[in-house]
């Protein structure tokens, strides 16, 4: 019994906005990230730039729900420029503001009537369990380490995990890897290709299962292609 408490519906103070104020703001969030990606992705002169307001609007597609692009080239780039305390220091405001951005949209997205259901679902409500066990010592190893930290954004909403704990522990293990990072680039001096090489890299192994799922529906297709 006491699992449901982690799927209330939302509470009063949830619902002071209409519906339509709520699916307009996780609209806008949307559509600011994904215009933030088309314009960097499109500009080769903001791709080459040194400008710490580039690295700083480039935390949000980096760090917007399943990042779409890695933070690791940025940071290690920007790192050849400035030092890493600055560079961190950037980075880590971009991506508090993300994560609140996050945050915000996964929280949209568990109020909707599927998602409800969905987490009456047992093996949910075990995940949720499990984290609430030690919630800020996994944040904050995901957070420092490689491990991917896109489901975590997802759980935390789910298990009702305080908005300001969250961005607290995002802090205080984001930052320390931001530093290390730049940290590196600063020392080494990564030369451009290799970085553009490990750009690709990553996104490759950050998508590598959507690509495995199209390659299966594919197979699973060729018997009824005539």
């Amino acid at each position: 019994m006491k699992s449901k408490e982690f799927f209330l519906p939302e509470t009063k103070q949830d619902s002071k906005y209409p519906p339509w104020i709520k699916a307009s703001l996780f609209a806008l969030q949307i559509s600011f990230v994904l215009a933030l990606l088309i314009v960097w992705a499109t500009s080769k002169n903001l791709q080459e730039s040194k400008n710490l307001w580039v690295l700083f609007f480039y935390s949000f597609p980096s760090e917007f729900l399943i990042a779409t692009v890695p933070h690791e080239p940025a940071l290690l780039y920007f790192g050849k420029f400035y030092s890493p305390f600055t560079v961190a220091l950037v980075a880590i405001s971009g991506t508090l503001l993300t994560e609140m951005l996050n945050y915000s949209t996964f929280k949209y997205v568990t109020d909707l009537k599927i998602f409800i259901k969905l987490q009456q679902k047992k093996a949910v409500q075990k995940t949720i369990q499990f984290f609430n066990r030690a919630p800020f010592v996994t944040l904050w190893v995901a957070g420092i380490t490689p491990i991917p930290f896109y489901p975590l954004r997802f759980l935390v909403v789910l298990a009702r995990y305080p908005l300001f704990k969250y961005i607290l522990v995002v802090f205080l293990s984001r930052f320390p890897r931001f530093v290390i990072l730049a940290y590196i680039g600063y020392k080494i001096q990564v030369p451009d290709y290799i970085l553009v090489a490990l750009f690709v890299t990553l996104i490759v192994i950050a998508n590598i299962s959507i690509f495995r799922s199209l390659r299966n529906r594919k197979k699973k297709g060729q018997p009824y292609v005539t």
